[in-house]
């Protein structure tokens, strides 16, 4: 390696130090001030606990009992997993489809699926909100069917690019063996796909965990998601604010979806490199 290379390297390691740095040092903050009371993170945000601010455990046994934390992440944790494996279930076999029957229809389909992905919702959002009440779908069971309509542009995407790349030959030989097409998809295009679908699954988990706004349009404060019952915790009784509750319902909120997006990270990088440039 010559002295250029390793001058690229190390100012590229530099950039990458500094934007790790800028990205950790909200989380930090937000953790540290969990642990502080109110008076102390409006007059010293940035100062560590001491003696006079360090609150404990006591902002996140207030913040759960007043939010009902645990039944808003029951909702999210429902709303979440049935949505992620709806997506992936049906995404795939739409992209299996469309990926190897050659007609004008699939390839329509295709692009109004990659369409979708750069409709922002807002332009759809009072549509779809009126669509869902008035076809009873605004209940914890019909968003999820809603989140599957939304995912369906980028999974897709990301799918037939991996598809395209796998050999039909394969799937030729499990038919001359006598399995249909139900068979050699779950038999023989699924268990290829493991990679792709992972990504798949963890880049939607991270979305619709956090997802505030379509939870709030179609179920409301009725069955609360944990963005929402965050979103309502932040204002108490006469606009008072406990912003100490608030940091520790934050720090719950995001340790779920960091351990799983920690725990599948590999397969991100794997899934999108081979739907992306391989298609």
């Amino acid at each position: 390696m010559n002295t250029r290379q390793k001058t690229f390297n190390v100012i590229g390691f530099i950039a990458l130090l500094l934007a790790a740095i800028l990205w950790l040092v909200p989380l930090l903050l937000v953790v540290m001030n969990s642990f502080k009371g109110n008076l102390f993170i409006s007059q010293s945000p940035f100062a560590l606990p001491d003696s006079d601010s360090f609150m404990a455990a006591d902002n996140y046994t207030s913040g759960v009992s007043r939010t009902g934390f645990f039944a808003a992440a029951g909702w999210s944790l429902f709303i979440t997993t049935c949505s992620v494996a709806l997506i992936v279930l049906l995404t795939s076999m739409a992209a299996w489809y469309i990926a190897r029957v050659k007609a004008w229809y699939t390839s329509v389909l295709y692009y109004l699926f990659v369409f979708s992905m750069i409709v922002p919702f807002q332009m759809v959002m009072f549509t779809m909100s009126k669509v869902a009440n008035t076809t009873h779908l605004d209940n914890p069971f019909g968003i999820i069917i809603l989140y599957a309509g939304f995912g369906a542009g980028l999974s897709i995407f990301i799918f037939v690019g991996f598809i395209r790349s796998i050999p039909i030959d394969i799937e030729e030989a499990a038919m001359i063996d006598g399995a249909n097409p139900w068979k050699v998809f779950f038999t023989v295009i699924f268990p290829i796909l493991r990679p792709t679908a992972v990504t798949i699954a963890i880049l939607n988990a991270m979305w619709i965990w956090n997802d505030y706004l379509l939870p709030v349009l179609v179920i409301g404060s009725e069955y609360k998601t944990i963005p929402i019952a965050v979103q309502q915790y932040m204002t108490g009784s006469y606009g008072q604010k406990d912003m100490g509750g608030f940091m520790a319902m934050l720090v719950l909120a995001i340790v779920p979806i960091v351990v799983f997006y920690l725990s599948g990270q590999k397969h991100i990088i794997k899934g999108v490199a081979a739907g992306a440039v391989k298609g």
